[in-house]
């Protein structure tokens, strides 16, 4: 019943993660947001190509699935299966679940986001003084460097570190490691841009490259 528990909250998570909020943000202006901008359905390309208030919506939006997931999938699943599973350990579970629904969204053939606004969530949710922290760097190194790829990339880093300076739960630092990991695997071509020095600054025009892949 115990793994049956995990199994059915990992699902529910990954449920309340996969609604592709930029693709509807998209839709509800009448486009297709894959086919603009860099292709992503994250909050980024949302303001790239339809505007302040749109990006912070979905921004918004996105950490609030990741919050939700942690903090009622193992509510719904506590209240319809009886489980020796501690709620803690199934907010763990939930948690990675609601990051894979918005990374691998079932709605657009497991193809979605890369999950920094959701993880964010996650964070506020779990672990909110490790979240402080890496969203206090995700901040400085934005500001200098005007690049949320690598703002993105370098809190992903730290946060096994800030989690590790904050928590002694070994549950909640094997998920930031899997997390922070998650988040560098999904930048890998904006990586490769910025060794290359082509990747787009944050603000700056760009043409329409779907290929580009941008956060």
């Amino acid at each position: 019943m115990q793994s049956l528990s995990y199994l059915i909250t990992g699902v529910v998570a990954y449920l309340i993660g996969s609604p592709p909020t930029g693709y509807l943000a998209g839709r509800l202006c009448g486009l297709d947001i894959r086919q603009h901008g860099s292709g992503n359905i994250g909050a980024t390309n949302v303001f790239r190509v339809l505007g302040r208030k749109a990006g912070i919506a979905v921004l918004l939006l996105d950490a609030f699935k990741g919050a939700a997931a942690v903090l009622l999938a193992p509510l719904l699943v506590a209240a319809i299966v009886s489980s020796a599973a501690s709620s803690d350990s199934l907010a763990v579970v939930a948690a990675l679940g609601g990051i894979l629904g918005h990374n691998y969204t079932c709605w657009l053939g497991f193809k979605g986001g890369k999950g920094i606004a959701t993880s964010a969530g996650v964070l506020a949710a779990l672990v909110p003084a490790a979240g402080a922290i890496v969203l206090s760097l995700w901040l400085v190194v934005f500001y200098f460097s005007r690049y949320v790829s690598l703002a993105s990339i370098a809190a992903a880093t730290a946060l096994p570190l800030a989690t590790w300076a904050t928590t002694s739960d070994r549950t909640r630092l094997g998920l930031t490691v899997i997390v922070g990991g998650l988040a560098v695997w999904k930048h890998r071509p904006n990586i490769q841009r910025l060794m290359k020095g082509t990747e787009n600054r944050f603000g700056r025009k760009k043409p329409e490259d779907k290929k580009a892949g941008s956060e």
